[in-house]
């Protein structure tokens, strides 16, 4: 799957499917607030936390939510330093100011860390 051009005019409210480093790029550049999960196939944590991040999607109206599989377009593993999936990013203004590698997460998790992605700082 892949985005068209209406899936990021507005917040998406369910995660969009990017294919590609140019595809993120775009996304990013389209919306203030993103979290993108990197996942792989056959990954069971990937697929475990696929619904989670749906329900994250819907829940915040001011975050839009990309999941993309770095092992389609390699140099993605290197500029986000993707060592284990599923790993979320949160990007505000297409900066990366939080990450979330831990496996898998549950709703409450998820929303803490969009909440806070510094942690108690």
């Amino acid at each position: 799957m892949s985005t068209d051009a209406s899936a990021t005019d507005s917040t998406p409210e369910r995660p969009v499917a990017l294919e590609s480093e140019a595809d993120l790029d775009e996304f990013l550049a389209a919306h203030d607030r993103v979290l993108v999960d990197f996942y792989t196939e056959g990954c069971t944590l990937c697929a475990s936390i696929e619904p989670v991040v749906g329900n994250v999607a819907r829940a915040h109206d001011d975050l839009a939510v990309a999941t993309i599989n770095p092992r389609n377009d390699p140099p993605l593993i290197d500029r986000f330093r993707i060592t284990s999936a599923p790993t979320l990013l949160l990007f505000e203004d297409g900066e990366v100011v939080g990450r979330l590698a831990s496996g898998f997460q549950g709703g409450d998790a998820i929303d803490a860390f969009i909440e806070n992605p510094g942690g108690d700082e």
